[in-house]
């Protein structure tokens, strides 16, 4: 049974074609009708599904649409044209330290980001220690997010989104932040909760990381799927990208 399912997804955004420095210039420009907009679509008739139990992989160069399509997965954004249905629970880790607020504690933020994510307080308090030997963060407990490294923050978003077994993990490049030990431990976590039915749908710049963690990629190019299927079959093709190729391909992406 699908538990992703995408449909001819477009995600249209307007780019400023001219330098804005603040907000009083914006609504200025706007007022006088000056204020013009280039259209760029970032996804673009995107249609994708994914079977319950899979670890689906995002692969892609910069700018290909991977990061935008996991958040209209995630119900982050709503496409410009069709539909993203999921069904069940999903608990996304997409921007570390959404749903943070970085002048409180790593232990008011452990509350602050589970109530974000839809847990009570009271399994909160039950699985706190837990949240907190994951992280191992306990000597810093007390002190605000603000004074974390992004890796540090990324230990504290994951333990604290992977406390329980969701229906959908999201995760967007989470595994590539922090040590390597501390990456294989997120690996080991995530393996965990796909032996336990949880669906995966990962974003990752490491091939081998994909080739290890997945069974089935997507390979976008400029928004588009340029091709998905098995792990080996779409993983040797994108490694025999010729480099010089890509550069120019992610160079265009980026206009």
């Amino acid at each position: 049974m699908n538990i992703i399912e995408v449909r001819d997804v477009s995600m249209r955004f307007n780019m400023a074609k001219e330098r804005v420095d603040n907000l009083k210039e914006f609504f200025i420009k706007k007022a006088k009708g000056t204020l013009k907009f280039e259209e760029f679509y970032a996804l673009k008739n995107v249609s994708l599904t994914v079977e319950r139990g899979d670890v689906y992989g995002l692969v892609g160069l910069n700018g290909s649409g991977k990061s935008t399509l996991l958040k209209v997965v995630a119900g982050v954004l709503k496409p410009t044209t069709g539909t993203a249905v999921v069904r069940g629970v999903i608990a996304p880790l997409i921007e570390l330290g959404a749903g943070f607020d970085m002048d409180l504690t790593a232990r008011e933020n452990i509350y602050l980001n589970g109530a974000v994510l839809g847990l009570e307080t009271a399994f909160i308090d039950s699985k706190f220690d837990e949240i907190v030997e994951f992280s191992e963060l306990r000597e810093f407990l007390d002190v605000p997010l603000k004074n974390y490294s992004s890796g540090m923050v990324a230990r504290i978003a994951f333990a604290i989104a992977t406390v329980t077994k969701p229906d959908v993990l999201i995760a967007d490049e989470i595994l590539s932040v922090g040590d390597f030990l501390f990456q294989k431990k997120c690996e080991q976590r995530m393996k965990e909760l796909m032996s336990g039915g949880t669906t995966v749908l990962i974003v990752s710049h490491s091939i081998e990381q994909i080739e290890r963690l997945c069974n089935k990629v997507a390979w976008l190019d400029h928004g588009r799927i340029k091709m998905d299927g098995p792990v080996e079959q779409v993983c040797e093709a994108y490694k025999e990208l010729d480099p010089d190729a890509a550069a120019e391909q992610e160079a265009r992406g980026k206009k």
